[in-house]
């Protein structure tokens, strides 16, 4: 018994097994509960921060905007325009022939003063030398030409005579022929015109047949002759009359059986008789149409031959007109006095040109010393030219300003080329601006314009002048400005004229004015309180546009002073859209 006692207690490494399982069996529950308390705490620590910092988040993926408050007060309307500044009285500088230009002096918008030099040119020798060379060559050999006399030659007149007796001949001839066969071709002519007027009369008497034919078989007598078809018309009208009133009892008729009534007998017999009727008179149409028909076919045939028949006689007669004489008797007679006169101013031709020609052996002498001296002038011309190798100065003609200089060292100057320009700036200067003609009815003349984007010395714009656009658009006026100060010429400026001015309930930027295809519209703000703090929604606000200046515009629509409307926004916003103010964290 001892020994089994023994062996059944419990030994001292199983004791501290069994502490350590019971001490690791209390802990795990504990650090369960530990585990779940620190993730709570992270959680509810994470959406405090999230709750916190979402409005910034948020804020950060919107569509910045800049905006104005809608204001009320007084707006000056204008009218805007842009045009160069002209002088209004310049003069180009050019030089007498041609020159090459050696030093110019001059640059645009410089002041000049009478006699003030512009550029210095020197002669153009090579070209103006060769000319004038050139000339000296021709003068030589027309003067070595007239000495060489050839004998007179009459050979040409003399044949020209020859023709002209011939030809008179002929025409005599002609005249001759004219006056003997001159009864019998007009009678031929009386009898073509007959033939003609006949040809003219049968046509239009088959084009009548034949379309009034064409109608009767078509029942169509819109085209007919009346004349032609007698009472066909009526007759057709009545046919037609009677075949619809039967159409009209049979249809009454079939409605009386479908619905079984006890008038169908008498309607039966309605019809009956109106068949009857109608048979009766489309007989008497038919019959009738073949009769006039008939009538109408043998007279068509009738025309056809009085036409065929004036066709051979005007075919006839025309051929035999062919072999007429050309000219009447009358024209020939003309004709031969004319020839009869040509061969008298030819022969008095030729005398006279033998006669000038014993004057022109001393008119000779007197052109062969004229062309001498001119070969002496010419040479010595050509000596100036030679000796003129010296710089020539150009100077103004008046005071003023520059306003174009077209030439530098080394090119060549024609006479009809323009070398500067040159203002004359106490004549003033002009501006002209094309807008539309409503814009032109608001402003007036003696109206002061403010000049918008010149950055030289002061300038004062007034409107002299309010006229047609010379470009021919009917839709636009120009507008003249009288310009004071000291203007550059050719300088484009934009000019802003006042209008007259109101006061207005809702001003805007024009920054905050758009427009689609529904019209001028704004985006302003519309603001709404939340538990995290106020959203801000921007909302479309049809409006019109009342009036404008430079930068601002009065409109009319749902809009209150003090509202904010957008003027600039970071992407795009349409409406409806969350939006965030600029100075807005």
């Amino acid at each position: 018994m001892s020994d089994n006692t023994t062996n059944n207690a419990p030994q001292p490494a199983e004791k501290e097994t069994a502490v350590l399982a019971a001490e690791k069996t209390e802990k795990e529950p504990r650090r369960k509960r530990e585990i779940i308390k620190t993730i709570l705490i992270l959680f509810l620590a994470g959406l405090l921060i999230l709750t916190f910092f979402s409005n910034t988040i948020m804020n950060k993926s919107l569509a910045e905007i800049t905006t104005e408050k809608v204001s009320s007060g007084k707006l000056t309307q204008r009218v805007r325009g842009s045009g160069m500044i002209e002088s209004n009285r310049s003069y180009e500088v050019a030089v007498d022939g041609e020159r090459i230009v050696d030093t110019v002096l001059i640059k645009e918008g410089q002041e000049v003063e009478k006699d003030d030099v512009l550029f210095t040119v020197v002669g153009k020798e090579s070209a103006e030398l060769e000319e004038a060379n050139e000339t000296l060559e021709g003068l030589e050999y027309e003067y070595q030409k007239m000495l060489v006399t050839a004998p007179e030659d009459y050979s040409t007149q003399n044949q020209s005579i020859k023709n002209a007796r011939e030809d008179l001949s002929q025409a005599i001839a002609k005249r001759d022929k004219a006056y003997n066969s001159e009864a019998y071709y007009d009678q031929l002519r009386a009898n073509l015109k007959t033939a003609k007027s006949d040809q003219t009369k049968y046509s239009a008497q088959k084009e009548k047949l034949s379309a009034t034919i064409s109608a009767l078989d078509s029942n169509d007598y819109s085209m007919a002759a009346p004349e032609l078809i007698g009472d066909m018309v009526s007759i057709y009208s009545a046919y037609t009359d009677a075949e619809n009133e039967y159409q009209a009892a049979y249809t009454a008729y079939s409605q009386a059986l479908e619905t079984e009534s006890e008038n169908a007998e008498i309607a039966k017999a309605d019809a009956d008789a109106k068949e009857a009727a109608r048979d009766a008179a489309k007989q008497y149409y038919e019959d009738s149409k073949s009769l006039v028909r008939s009538s109408l076919v043998g007279q068509l045939e009738t025309a056809e031959s009085d036409l065929a028949s004036a066709d051979s006689r005007v075919e006839d007669i025309e051929a035999e007109l062919q072999d007429a004489p050309t000219m009447t008797y009358e024209e020939c007679v003309a004709d031969v006095q004319a020839k009869q006169r040509e061969l008298e101013s030819l022969i008095i031709e030729l005398n006279k040109s033998q006669s000038e020609n014993n004057m022109n052996g001393q008119l000779s002498d007197l052109e062969l010393e004229a062309k001498k001296k001119a070969i002496e002038k010419q040479k010595k011309k050509i000596e100036e030219l030679k000796k003129n190798s010296t710089a020539t100065e150009v100077r103004a003609k008046y005071s003023g300003v520059v306003s174009r200089v077209d030439i530098k060292a080394n090119d060549t100057l024609t006479p009809d080329m323009t070398a500067a320009v040159i203002d004359l700036a106490d004549e003033g200067y002009t501006v002209k601006v094309s807008i539309e003609a409503d814009k032109a009815k608001k402003v007036k003349t003696g109206a002061k314009a403010d000049i918008v984007n010149y950055w030289g010395d002061p300038l004062e714009a007034v409107l002299t002048e309010i006229k047609s656009d010379p470009s021919g658009n009917s839709r636009n006026r120009e507008l003249v400005f009288s310009i004071t100060g000291n203007a550059d010429s050719g300088t484009f400026i934009d000019l802003s004229i006042p209008c007259g001015s109101g006061t207005y309930d809702t001003i805007v930027p024009k920054s905050a004015v758009h427009h689609d295809n529904d019209g001028d519209f704004i985006m302003k703000v519309r603001s709404k309180s939340t538990p995290l703090g106020n959203r801000y929604y921007a909302e479309r606000v049809g409006v019109e546009v009342l009036s404008s200046d430079e930068a601002s515009m009065a409109v009319s629509g749902t809009l209150s002073p003090g509202e904010y409307v957008i003027t600039a926004c970071s992407k795009s916003v349409s409406p409806g859209d969350q939006v965030r103010m600029k100075d807005d964290d």
